[in-house]
């Protein structure tokens, strides 16, 4: 009997590993989907890691990347896919989105199928490699400290957090991302605005009052709303939005911004030569650079792609670019 060739004896030695959140999918049958895929391929059988309370996902990657996998697969929600994405980052392991959250952000913005889990798996092993931007902010604390943390959306400070927070987890289940709507009714009631100390890269130093600021590395949400009009996922670009109206008009504005301008009229060329000859509201602000550090006041709540991360008096945020690989279909 001939001996295998090279090519097939590296074939048999690749796995994959699926890093899945088990409130969030049906493990039974994703592993029977991974499994297969895994043996049409002709690789060896893969590594399945459930993420838990007390490890959401970054442990659970090491220790695929420390066996020696040659992709990750991630199903859950935002905060599963950011927690994989940020122990797989800057390795160039490619990472596979299946997605299976309420946002699906990520997925959203990379325009993947979002319904098509087996197509999702088949990328994994035969779809092509996309670089794309990551980003990362270190969180001051009120007590000194400092940690690291990544974001492939969005990370926040201010009334978007309060909104996570106040989002019943009933309603996710029952309505999908609308459910954000009411969590952000019922925070504006409860959030006051705070003073800001900012700086994009090397400008000036500059201060303002907001309700809540927000570092993109993405900028597209669900309805095909687009939070932020110029954010692109592989620019090596961060893009900043400060929310800081002045009455309940200001909202109207902003949101007048956010809807029309933003995801309506800015995906015309005519709608764009509108949008730079108007004056633009003061209710909202857009900035981009590669990074920005701000300072607030007083500790404010603080989210990274949805998960809630306690309180912050300072968040310093930057964008590496093609620091993250996905799989895409082919």
């Amino acid at each position: 009997m001939p001996a295998p060739s090279s090519s097939a004896a590296e074939r048999d030695d690749r796995f994959a590993a699926l890093v899945y959140n088990p409130v969030k999918v049906d493990g039974a049958d994703l592993r029977s989907a991974v499994i297969a895929a895994s043996h049409r391929a002709g690789w060896s059988s893969p590594m399945l890691l459930e993420t838990t309370v007390e490890d959401p996902g970054q442990g659970a990657t090491r220790a695929a990347l420390d066996a020696g996998a040659s992709v990750v697969l991630v199903a859950g929600g935002d905060g599963t896919v950011r927690a994989v994405s940020e122990a797989i980052a800057r390795t160039g392991t490619p990472l596979t989105i299946i997605p299976s959250g309420t946002g699906n952000l990520l997925a959203r913005n990379l325009q993947l199928p979002l319904s098509e889990p087996e197509r999702m798996i088949r990328a994994a092993f035969s779809g092509r490699r996309r670089a794309v931007d990551i980003g990362f902010a270190n969180v001051k604390r009120a007590d000194g400290s400092v940690e690291e943390h990544a974001f492939v959306v969005m990370a926040g400070i201010g009334l978007d957090a309060a909104m996570i927070r106040n989002t019943r987890d009933d309603w996710k289940k029952s309505f999908g991302w609308v459910a954000y709507i009411d969590g952000a009714a019922r925070s504006l009631t409860t959030v006051s605005p705070f003073r800001v100390m900012f700086q994009v890269d090397d400008e000036h130093i500059l201060t303002t009052r907001a309700h809540s600021v927000l570092w993109a590395n993405c900028g597209q949400l669900p309805a095909g709303i687009q939070l932020l009009p110029e954010a692109a996922i592989d620019d090596g670009l961060l893009d900043v939005a400060i929310f800081r109206p002045r009455s309940w008009w200001g909202w109207l504005a902003v949101w007048r911004t956010v809807w029309w301008q933003n995801s309506v009229l800015g995906r015309t060329r005519t709608g764009r030569r509108v949008i730079a000859m108007s004056r633009g509201s003061k209710a909202v602000k857009f900035l981009q650079g590669a990074r920005m550090d701000a300072a607030v006041s007083s500790p404010q709540p603080i989210e990274f792609d949805g998960d809630e991360l306690g309180e912050a008096v300072g968040l310093d945020g930057r964008i590496e670019q093609g620091g993250l690989v996905v799989m895409v279909p082919a």
